[in-house]
């Protein structure tokens, strides 16, 4: 054939040969296609990139606290600007509860189209229910495959390597507002390979004034920012 068509297949080559009058048993098309490593359906990394302005995720983490207890956050995140929506910390990450954080972190006509996630049990069928009424698709990612959820895998890990990496968290209140404190700083200072150097709200240029640094997280962190 002149053209290599991927998603043919023999049938489909067989009958365009047939129609040029050329023939040849389907069985020698099948022996000489060339054989793709690749699968012939769409990868999850195209699923990422063609829908991101539509999809959301979500993940679970562990915090100790000072006390030997363990806490959960939960962090939602809207792909399409790396937007870290919604935060939140408890001591027993129910299906009900997780459910709830769902609707607080999307707003009336806000929720996404997909919401990827993993298969931890937490994640039980109130949960589903919840996504199903608020008309989001379930996208949970294939077993011992955590980099389908890359995105939530990696704010959680900045979360740690900037955050509660450097705090001792002393119980739930206490983490639910070090969340907070650091979504802020992630979604309006925090700068992003991935977004041209700019934050996830978008974050102007600024030309003129005097540079003055702005604290974020009792100054673990900092914005320069300049005043007019």
């Amino acid at each position: 054939m002149a053209h290599e068509n991927p998603l043919w297949g023999a049938p489909r080559i067989h009958g365009e040969l047939l129609k040029l009058g050329l023939e040849v048993a389907q069985s020698t098309v099948s022996k000489y296609l060339r054989r793709h490593s690749r699968p012939s359906g769409q990868t999850w990394k195209t699923f990422i990139e063609n829908h991101k302005d539509a999809l959301a995720a979500v993940d679970l983490f562990v915090v100790p606290t000072i006390g030997f207890k363990l806490l959960y956050g939960i962090a939602i995140l809207h792909l399409k600007r790396r937007e870290l929506v919604w935060t939140n910390a408890t001591l027993h990450p129910t299906a009900e509860w997780i459910a709830q954080q769902l609707t607080e972190a999307f707003p009336w006509e806000q929720a996404p189209s997909y919401l990827i996630r993993d298969r931890d049990t937490s994640y039980g069928s109130v949960f589903k229910r919840r996504l199903e009424s608020l008309g989001i698709r379930d996208h949970p990612t294939a077993p011992r495959s955590p980099w389908q959820n890359g995105y939530a895998e990696r704010i959680i890990g900045s979360i740690r390597r900037e955050c509660l990496d450097h705090t001792i968290i002393f119980g739930e209140a206490h983490l639910r507002r070090t969340l907070r404190s650091y979504a802020y700083y992630y979604n309006r200072a925090r700068t992003h390979l991935a977004l041209a150097k700019d934050s996830p709200i978008h974050r102007p240029v600024q030309r003129r004034g005097e540079v003055m640094a702005h604290h974020h997280l009792g100054g673990l962190h900092h914005e320069y920012a300049r005043m007019a």
